[in-house]
């Protein structure tokens, strides 16, 4: 059983800084391609970043290029993002996906989702 399990979301003021955590179970997490995804209310799930299994590169949407950061440690199986300057507009829940065959940024080409944590931005 595939398990993501998302944390370190919450609420914070604009220009503020958060990390978040995904940990993955009962796959081998070498290999396999994460993503991390957003969703406001009202509005489609949209990319946010991801990072490929196979030499850890990483892609970002235009909208927070230059401010989060994605990773992974390999040897605690987590994912991380990390995002700092944060604006209201970040706001949302912020999932963990993974992807078993290739890199995705469509929301459609990942296998695996956590349950999603809040992340508040308020000015």
């Amino acid at each position: 059983q595939v398990q993501l399990v998302e944390s370190g979301g919450g609420l914070v003021q604009a220009g503020d800084s958060l990390r978040l955590s995904c940990a993955v179970s009962g796959r081998t997490f070498i290999g396999s391609h994460m993503g991390w995804f957003r969703q406001a209310p009202g509005k489609e799930r949209e990319f946010v970043a991801l990072v490929s299994g196979i030499g850890g590169t990483t892609y970002y949407s235009d909208s927070v290029k230059g401010r989060f950061t994605i990773s992974r440690d390999n040897a605690k199986n987590t994912v991380f993002l990390q995002m700092n300057n944060l604006k209201p507009e970040d706001t949302g829940v912020y999932y963990c996906a993974l992807a078993k065959s290739f890199p995705r940024v469509s929301a459609a080409g990942y296998d695996y989702w956590g349950q999603g944590t809040q992340v508040t931005v308020s000015s």
